[in-house]
């Protein structure tokens, strides 16, 4: 996650979706009578056998697990080994899960709790109690050490004593977890020393933030700072030590000052130091939702209504700007009309237990519905997938969140269609996950490809759900509905509100009114999610609807992602075929090209209108690359020593800088800034700036930033180049860059994908006697001006080669 971005798609995109899906359609007609049918009710046998495979699925990794990888944090079930930080070869940034503590371990004691394995249990925390310890010299995620490793002790600590108290055992145990908790949470408290009060993202177990590799260290995400307050709060009412939840509590604070105040809508990414926004994107999966998710069951767990009045103001505007029916899709937080993505990701599958628990129903039925649908296309839900429902990122590393939201609308509606859905998904993992050391991640969800990973949330969060879905509440030991279940599904009962805490205060702030405070109460029990999720049953596939007839469909409104649009084009005789432009093998453009057959038509009418429909689409495409090409910006050199020869390399513009109109450009000596990222109060080579274009990469600040520090150099234009190796504005969509709402910059400032700005460094590297020149201009402008100095040219051939007249 790096710097500030508004992705903005080119126009034509929309239109030019994938189209494979069509195919399904194509077949759809066979298959709807099968997918109409009724849920069947599933028997109690049938529920007991399957909550015993849930059972089995969990000894099959956890045996797999404590015999080939503890104490590890993680079981690595390919090469039947344990995963340590340090000594396996580095995953980057996603090792920072890991801190050599038994994560896995830690993370599934209360699972051995709910399986009714006291003897196991008891085990296992005797040897966390004797292996487990902290003080080492690496550096780890806050987020994920909180919500797996803090959040995994104080459940297990608090299900300890319950056992003491309920099941006669366990009476040696004197609190020991609760002292690891407290330690491991004080090794975490050096990264909210920030000015903003939001943590920063890593923090090192021996160094706090004085580790040299954290020194510029800036930036979170949303999630990440708003996922803290449930397992520090419990810490502090258990230990009787305030400042974790005070620390929480600042921190969820602080986010909520950061909204927007026109959209009610959150970012993704921002600087923990300035609580500017670094991504402006928002939605309810990556890099935001378990802030939403902590939002209301901190309302929940500590009874504070404020955490409710903005928990609902944040939901209504997400069902207002990213609720488009089943899906969600991102939008800019400033621009909430405009989508930033044409894709959504895996992790707001927890979106629909969300809604079921704040009372929201009916759109939680129908996400599910489509989420599921998903599943059975690609027998997993893919870590991304578009809007028309095709494989964005392949990978499915056995997330627990559809699984979850299944959980919880069962318990709400005891609709038996939730318990088909969960055996489809237990189905799904013993035949495409479980191998012989535990159970895989799938590397790629199209050819089923195993990955050599087994995160520690299969165990505490994707196996649980999965027992207590087949459960009744007589074969748990307690009794769930007394406890909240923090993201990582570990349990905080509801009795830590009636231990209080002194040094917070409950009263209602003024910034809410009674209007947040609407939508509380749950929707009745006596919902029929049948005729909720019946229009959507063929949401993907389609089910061979007719367009009405004597409406004709319009190139304009037509949508990929509406099957109703897909049949009835296809009824005009109109064919799609997705195509792909490949690169050493690789798929580097996708778009769908149109062949229209009049003979192919339904009827004479219908091939009349899909001839209309092509006239229509055709014009729709010249306007769409006009209007791309109107802000498509340029940055221009000569090829020769007389200026005669220029090219013009791609690049995006920015949302905060002056625009270049007509026939206006910048000109100037291409400068690199040093440092490269330019996020330093001043550049070590400012004095040479002067009247340069500056050159400055992604990363580390925002855009906004690097253009000010450009502007305050004396540097006449800014181009800041992608971090991102390989991108290109060739095979990805135009880039417009965001600012912070401030208009101070007065230099025209442009973006440049990683393969343009490639070209661009050969050609200074190859003029190193003397500096490269650049004019900066819009695309179109530049395209003019070629054409009539080739005009001119021309004009100027023409006129030599006149002959005399005759004699």
């Amino acid at each position: 996650m790096t710097a500030k971005t508004t992705a903005s798609f080119a126009p034509g995109h929309r239109l030019m979706l994938t189209f494979l899906v069509a195919l399904c359609i194509l077949v759809a007609c066979v298959l709807s009578t099968e997918t109409n049918m009724p849920t069947q009710n599933m028997s109690n046998k049938e529920r007991a056998e399957l909550r015993e495979e849930a059972r089995d699925m969990f000894y099959h990794a956890y045996h797999a697990y404590m015999e080939n990888a503890y104490p590890a944090d993680e079981l690595m079930p390919l090469s039947c080994k344990g995963r340590y930080r340090g000594v396996t070869p580095s995953r980057g940034d996603m090792d920072d899960i890991l801190g050599n503590f038994s994560m896995t371990l830690v993370d599934t004691l209360d699972t051995l709790v709910l399986l009714g394995d006291f003897t196991e249990f008891e085990h296992a925390v005797k040897l966390v109690i004797r292996d487990v310890q902290f003080d080492s010299d690496i550096i780890v995620s806050v987020f994920e050490t909180n919500i797996r490793m803090v959040g995994g002790l104080l459940s297990a600590h608090i299900l300890a004593e319950y056992l003491q108290k309920h099941a006669d055992t366990m009476h040696w145990y004197k609190g020991e977890l609760l002292e690891m908790s407290r330690e491991l949470g004080y090794r975490l408290l050096p990264a909210f020393n920030t000015s903003t009060g939001i943590p920063h993202a890593r923090v090192n177990l021996r160094l706090g933030m004085k580790d040299p590799m954290l020194k510029k260290s800036r930036e979170t995400c949303t999630a990440c700072a708003g996922t803290i307050l449930l397992e520090f709060a419990a810490l502090s009412r258990l230990t009787g030590d305030p400042i974790f939840e005070v620390r929480a509590h600042a921190a969820m604070d602080a986010l909520w000052k950061l909204r927007h105040r026109g959209s009610d809508l959150m970012g993704t990414v921002l600087n923990v130091h300035s609580g500017d926004w670094v991504r402006r994107d928002s939605g309810v999966g990556a890099g935001i939702d378990s802030y939403y998710e902590y939002l209301f069951k901190s309302y929940v767990l500590l009874g504070d209504d404020k955490y409710l009045a903005r928990f609902n103001r944040h939901y209504n505007a997400v069902m207002k700007y990213v609720s488009e029916g089943p899906m969600l899709l991102d939008v800019l937080m400033h621009r909430p009309h405009a989508k930033s993505k044409n894709f959504m990701d895996s992790l707001l599958a927890f979106w629909p237990g969300l809604q079921v628990l704040s009372g929201d129903l009916k759109p939680a039925v129908q996400t599910h519905e489509m989420l599921y649908q998903v599943m059975q296309m690609h027998t997993f839900i893919p870590e991304a997938f578009t809007v028309d429902f095709q494989i964005h990122w392949g990978q499915h590393p056995l997330r627990p969140e559809f699984i979850e939201s299944t959980y919880f609308l069962y318990r709400a509606t005891g609709d038996h269609h939730y318990l088909q859905v969960g055996k489809r998904a237990l189905k799904t993992l013993q035949q495409h996950a479980k191998v012989s050391c535990g159970y895989a991640a799938v590397n790629d969800v199209r050819t089923g490809k195993h990955e050599d990973r087994m995160d520690s949330f299969v165990l505490s969060e994707t196996i649980k759900y999965l027992f207590l879905l087949f459960s009744d509440p007589q074969d748990l030991i307690i009794n769930v509905d007394e406890f909240v279940f923090t993201t990582e599904a570990h349990l905080l009962p509801l009795s830590i509100a009636q231990l209080g805490n002194a040094t917070f205060s409950f009263r209602q702030s003024d910034e809410h009114n009674v209007l947040d405070f609407m939508r509380t109460c749950p929707s009745s029990n006596k919902l029929f999610p049948e005729k909720v999720r019946k229009p959507l049953r063929n949401f993907i596939t389609g089910s061979c609807p007719r367009t009405t007839a004597g409406k004709r469909l319009s190139a304009l409104d037509f949508q990929a992602s509406n099957a109703d649009h897909l049949r009835a084009v296809y009824d005009m005789g109109i064919t799609m075929v997705s195509v792909g432009d490949r690169s050493q093998g690789k798929i580097i453009k996708q778009y769908s090209r149109y062949f229209f057959a009049f003979i192919q038509a339904k009827s004479h009418e219908e091939g009349e209108m899909g001839l209309q429909f092509m006239q229509e689409m055709l014009e729709l495409t010249k306007m769409q690359s006009i209007n791309q090409l109107a802000q498509l910006q340029a940055v221009a050199y000569a090829t020769d020593e007389k200026a005669q020869d220029w090219v013009a390399l791609m690049a995006g513009p920015s949302h905060f800088s002056p625009e270049l109109i007509g026939d206006q450009f910048v000109e100037g000596d291409v400068m690199l800034a040093q440092p490269l990222r330019a996020c330093d109060e001043t550049l070590e080579n400012a004095a040479e700036a002067k009247g340069k274009i500056l050159v400055a990469e992604r990363g580390d600040c925002t855009f906004v930033s690097k253009a000010r520090l450009a502007q305050k150099v004396g540097a006449v234009a800014l181009i800041v180049c992608d971090n991102v190796p390989g991108s290109s504005g060739e095979t990805q969509p135009m880039f417009a860059m965001s600012g912070d709402g401030k208009d101070d910059v007065l230099i025209p400032v442009v973006f440049m994908y990683s393969v343009e700005f490639g070209k661009l460094t050969a050609v200074m590297q190859r003029r190193k006697q003397q500096p490269l020149g650049v004019r900066v201009m819009q695309m179109v402008e530049f395209k003019r001006w070629q054409l009539a100095k080739a005009q001119r040219q021309n004009q100027t051939v023409a006129a030599t080669q006149k002959p005399d007249k005759e004699l």
